[in-house]
């Protein structure tokens, strides 16, 4: 199996009391990622994009293997998430482009970004918290299904992402998997899950997607 690196950080130089710890579903993501490396790198990406990258790690993983190949984004609506995740890819010698936006609101949507990475606030919570709650809630806090944020994401996904292109998506199971993939199907994308675990507390999920063949 191809590898992807876990990059280094030190909770004292690089963390935020106001960011997510890298956690189970950080390290369940990077699982994934490198499980399907082979094909991710087969697409030939030239543009990868990590939505909520918190403290950063999988987008600089990803920009460590991918070097030059790709021009590599992080994207975060949490000024905090942003300078961690721009300590980490420095301490890392990575090269990540990191942008403070409200999902993909300020990016233009042209089909460009070809690899769409996204561990989303999940966490079924009250829906004041997904968008009035502390820095560090709205981390976590997905609202009635802990669907919410993705929601609003859904409907963008296809002028966003490139005609070959994969997008990776972290869920938990009070999200409904596959009612994600069949909410997903009716903008044009087929999923599969990639890869599950149990956790405490939690059942955790990859979903992968790539767009139907017309």
């Amino acid at each position: 199996m191809s590898q992807l690196p876990t990059p280094s950080y030190s909770i004292s130089d690089i963390l935020d009391s106001n960011v997510y710890e890298p956690s189970e579903d950080t390290f369940l993501l990077l699982d994934a990622l490198e499980s399907d490396l082979t094909n991710l790198e087969a697409l030939n990406p030239t543009t990868v994009l990590e939505l909520g990258p918190g403290s950063g790690l999988i987008i600089t993983a990803l920009a460590k293997r991918l070097g030059n190949r790709a021009i590599c984004f992080a994207v975060d609506i949490s000024p905090n998430a942003c300078g961690v995740t721009c300590r980490s890819a420095k301490a890392n010698h990575a090269n990540v482009e990191v942008i403070q936006s409200n999902l993909l609101g300020n990016l233009r949507r042209d089909h460009l970004i070809d690899v769409l990475v996204f561990n989303p606030p999940y966490v079924v919570t009250p829906s004041e918290e997904v968008n009035e709650g502390e820095i560090i809630t709205r981390a976590y806090a997905g609202g009635q299904k802990g669907r919410e944020v993705m929601d609003r994401l859904f409907p963008i996904l296809s002028s966003s992402l490139s005609e070959n292109c994969i997008l990776y998506l972290l869920v938990i199971k009070e999200n409904d998997p596959e009612d994600i993939i069949h909410v997903l199907r009716q903008h044009g994308f087929s999923g599969k899950t990639l890869l599950t675990r149990q956790v405490p507390g939690e059942k955790l999920s990859v979903l992968k997607f790539t767009r139907t063949p017309r």
